[in-house]
């Protein structure tokens, strides 16, 4: 099995940035994609961001295109989601989750860390 812990989240004003780890462990060589997803007060989660295992091919949904930046530093199994210019609507619990190799979906999730941006 993987486990997967996040860190990294706090309070924020508008207009700062904050970097959200997530470390991986344990059965890795399982994972073929890391992902970032959130869930604001009553709303349904949603994608955010996700990226091979290998580094590659990073994917971001629109609304935080060119503010938000994902990436994976090999040696830690760690993937990174950097946030900048945070605007009160980033507010939500950040969770990272794994899609495994030969998996259909995202199944594996920590356990959430949460980001605050007031106004």
């Amino acid at each position: 099995q993987v486990q997967l812990a996040e860190s990294g989240g706090g309070l924020v004003q508008a207009g700062g940035s904050l970097r959200l780890s997530c470390a991986a462990s344990g059965r890795t060589f399982s994972i073929y994609r890391m992902g970032w997803f959130r869930r604001a007060p009553g709303a349904e989660r949603e994608f955010v961001s996700a990226i091979e295992w290998s580094g590659e091919r990073p994917v971001y949904t629109d609304s935080v295109k060119d503010r938000f930046t994902i990436s994976r530093d090999n040696a830690n199994n760690t993937v990174y989601l950097q946030m900048n210019s945070l605007k009160p609507e980033d507010t939500a619990v950040y969770y990272c989750a794994v899609l495994r190799v030969g998996g259909a979906s995202f199944d594996v999730w920590g356990q959430g860390t949460q980001v605050t941006v007031s106004s």
